[in-house]
């Protein structure tokens, strides 16, 4: 538990957290718990990895959840509701990454020349970024609306990235798709928030995450700038995405929270 956790923050809050079996997911999940959820949906499309999250004390209860499908994160959230009575926090972690144009461009890195990438991009990889990291983040996002209107009252809190603001050369699919996906919030913020709901972003820099470990070294080592922080832990994002989804930021509405440790400025 990091050592700025509120005890009794989310006393008898309802939240539903996805990609909650790793990472920033599995770091929020476990806070909200800790801090006085009454119910945590952990999702996650790693059944197994989802469960055992779970499975941890007061964790809370695992869905197996592919955030691409709309039927399914309709019937997840619909799901959540009928449980527990309603949803008031939806934190939207799921997403994914390219390893392959990871390695392009960490191959070029090694070979001291530019990457070259978007000419051997497939629609295979364009689709599979675009439809988890943008659609997914749409379809959460309508079904977080349509369960928090009707009692006027929510906080969604979305994860974004720092690529969208650095856009990574060699990296046009995820960093177009996650641009999407601040864009988007923003808008649903601006419609929603007369209805009682607020959304927000976090956009992490670099974070000790599953996808991290799989970052090829090189890449890794490009981040080592001593002038700056180091990687972030799950548990630092994770205090930012509480802190939006509080009453503490009750104010805040459509933002985008670069947490990046000094690499960039937006």
């Amino acid at each position: 538990m990091n050592d700025v956790t509120r005890q009794g923050r989310f006393d008898g809050k309802v939240a539903m957290v996805t990609g909650a079996g790793s990472g920033m997911g599995a770091a929020v999940a476990r806070q909200l718990a800790a801090e006085g959820a009454r119910a945590v949906v952990l999702a996650d499309v790693n059944a197994e990895a989802v469960e055992r999250v779970a499975a941890e004390p007061a964790a809370g209860h695992a869905v197996a959840l592919d955030v691409s499908d709309p039927a399914a994160v309709d019937a997840a959230v619909a799901d959540a509701v009928r449980r527990f009575g309603r949803l008031d926090i939806l934190v939207h972690a799921a997403g994914v990454d390219d390893p392959e144009a990871k390695q392009l461009i960490a191959d070029a890195l090694v070979e001291g020349r530019q990457p070259e990438v978007t000419d051997r991009l497939g629609d295979a990889a364009w689709r599979r970024v675009t439809r988890i990291n943008l659609d997914g983040t749409f379809y959460v996002l309508r079904a977080a609306v349509r369960a928090m209107r009707p009692v006027g009252a929510g906080a969604i809190v979305v994860i974004g990235s720092s690529s969208a603001f650095d856009t990574p050369a060699g990296y046009p699919h995820y960093a177009a798709s996650k641009a999407g996906v601040h864009a988007l919030s923003q808008a649903v913020a601006k419609e929603v928030i007369a209805s009682g709901i607020r959304v927000n972003v976090v956009a992490p820099g670099p974070t000790e995450t599953g996808m991290a470990a799989r970052t090829p070294a090189v890449l890794r080592g490009g981040f080592a700038d001593p002038r700056v922080r180091p990687y972030a832990t799950p548990e630092e994002i994770a205090d930012i995405v509480l802190f939006l989804a509080s009453e503490a930021a009750a104010n805040l509405v459509g933002a985008v929270l670069l947490a990046n440790g000094g690499r960039f400025t937006a």
